[in-house]
């Protein structure tokens, strides 16, 4: 009985070690893609002068 209760304590700790990094790594993955697709974004915004636009027509909205 304790060999197999070691045996199972020792496979229980595999499981559990072997993914111990996987979800930092995922989350550092989907923080890098967030950080790409906002900066594709503020680039984007930036030359093409949208964000003034967008504040030029709620101005002209709000202040007739």
């Amino acid at each position: 009985m304790t060999a197999l209760l070691t045996r199972v304590r020792a496979g229980v700790r595999r499981a559990v070690t072997a993914d111990a990094g996987q979800t930092t790594a995922e989350y550092a993955l989907v923080i890098l893609g967030a950080a790409a697709v906002g900066t594709l974004l503020i680039a984007w915004a930036t030359n093409s002068h949208a964000i003034g636009k967008l504040f030029d027509v709620v101005v002209g909205k709000i202040v007739p």
